[in-house]
């Protein structure tokens, strides 16, 4: 799959999984709504109820900002299968401004959240490297 065909999918996709590693090492993955704008993809803190609002995601990061997203489309029929993995270095960001910006992108791309408020931080990750893989290519019958 080329870089433009990742992007498509990916951008488009509804949910992917966040994976972050600590200080030591050990991984964390967790599901979260996004959207991407050119080379960078943004991710929030919102008003869904959470266990705590010191979350684990935000440590690792400030710990070791390297991380990846990945998107994927599951299907019965196996030759509609695709994934890709973004990889990029990822930073918090809870100013005013930039969490006012990031809101209405994600409510550009989910209505939701013109009812759920972006609390913050928000995490901003700059895309760097594109892997992919689809069962059938797209350009095929």
């Amino acid at each position: 799959m080329d870089q433009t065909e990742a992007r498509r999918r990916f951008s488009s996709a509804e949910v992917a999984v966040l994976a972050t590693v600590d200080a030591t090492g050990a991984p964390h993955a967790v599901p979260v709504t996004f959207v991407v704008d050119h080379d960078t993809a943004w991710t929030a803190v919102d008003g869904k109820p959470k266990g705590s609002t010191a979350l684990r995601r935000h440590d690792n990061i400030r710990a070791n900002p390297r991380v990846s997203l990945l998107a994927q489309h599951w299907d019965a029929d196996w030759s509609r299968l695709w994934w890709v993995r973004v990889d990029g270095t990822a930073a918090l960001d809870d100013t005013e401004g930039t969490l006012r910006r990031v809101s209405g992108l994600l409510q550009a791309k989910y209505p939701q959240y013109e009812q759920v408020p972006v609390t913050g931080p928000v995490i901003e990750i700059r895309l760097q490297r594109w892997r992919g893989w689809a069962a059938a290519d797209p350009l095929s019958p």
